[in-house]
């Protein structure tokens, strides 16, 4: 397990990352926007940390934070945002779609609750392999009620199937708040399948991974999946678009009353002040090293628009697409 100062470099690389992609959002770097992790930091490192580097993870929208925790390459994670040939998926992924195979991550999904039945099936192929790898998926308060997060809950309980899912429930389902969208709760989701199910401190990096690494054990010793619901605050905006749009839906007290407790600081308590400062200086170091490597980094040849649309390598014909 990682000590208190490896949890936080994960944490600091994460908001360093996040708010320098926003500022390249507000520079036109970036097109398109992106969903900002801050605040949420702490669940990924958390989660993460409990995992290895052959484990599986599926990711959401707001990914950024997972694919950092799990080891995917800042500087071409941060030239995949930028939409450059030298991207983790030669910037046909973007924000919303990364993906490294070499480090567990089997893609990031836009489509609500999409990635959970794709980590189910993982799980369910290593457990039939023989192999004692395990997967790991995230998604939002706003997927616990889509039908294809709790078919993937009936079947991982169906198949003893090694997966945890790991919902970040950070109040907001966009401007919805959870309350008023979501019955019953959160864990009672996944109680109904016979899933072991907890609530978790998500603002608390060190919490997390104590929840995650007993479900992940859980899952290893071939007892089958575990929901954590780890409680959390973003503190930006649902979408950069908003720091324009300005849509009215939190109060700036409770924006306040969300971000007194920062995954940041909770975790960097817990460090020496030296230590802090100097992994504070090396994040630094690595984030605008990236930032250099996405800028100079070429765009995509628009002759090879139309490559890499078939798994087995078939080309769409010219004149067809």
């Amino acid at each position: 397990m990682p000590d208190s100062a490896a949890l936080y470099r994960t944490v600091r690389l994460i908001r360093r990352f996040e708010e320098r992609a926003v500022e390249l959002v507000r520079a036109k770097q970036i097109f398109g926007g992106i969903h900002p992790y801050t605040g949420q930091e702490a669940i990924a490192a958390g989660t993460c940390a409990a995992l290895r580097r052959d484990d599986v993870i599926t990711s959401t929208h707001r990914g950024h934070g997972h694919v950092l925790a799990k080891g995917a390459d800042p500087a071409r994670m941060m030239a995949e945002l930028l939409g450059r040939a030298t991207g983790l998926n030669r910037g046909r992924g973007g924000s919303m779609h990364a993906a490294d195979f070499s480090a567990g991550i089997l893609g990031a999904n836009a489509i609500v609750g999409a990635a959970a039945p794709i980590a189910t099936g993982a799980a369910w192929a290593a457990r039939r392999a023989g192999s004692d790898r395990v997967a790991l998926t995230y998604f939002g308060d706003g997927a616990v009620s889509q039908g294809v997060v709790l078919e993937a809950f009936n079947l991982a309980a169906l198949w003893t199937a090694p997966v945890i899912f790991v919902c970040e429930n950070n109040g907001w389902a966009t401007t919805t708040r959870t309350e008023d969208s979501v019955a019953g709760t959160i864990t009672g989701r996944a109680e109904a399948f016979g899933i072991p199910a907890a609530r978790v401190d998500g603002m608390d990096p060190e919490a997390v991974l104590a929840a995650a690494a007993e479900a992940v054990a859980r899952a290893r010793g071939g007892f089958g999946p575990t929901l954590l619901e780890c409680v959390t605050y973003r503190f930006d905006a649902h979408h950069t678009w908003e720091h324009t749009a300005r849509p009215r839906y939190r109060s700036p007290e409770e924006v306040e009353q969300g971000r007194s407790r920062d995954p940041l600081e909770i975790q960097g308590a817990r460090v020496p002040v030296a230590t802090r400062a100097r992994i504070d200086t090396e994040i630094e170091e690595l984030v605008e090293a990236a930032v250099r490597f996405a800028l100079d980094a070429p765009l995509p040849d628009p002759a090879t628009a139309l490559d890499h649309l078939y798994a087995d390598g078939t080309r769409v014909r010219a004149g067809v697409a």
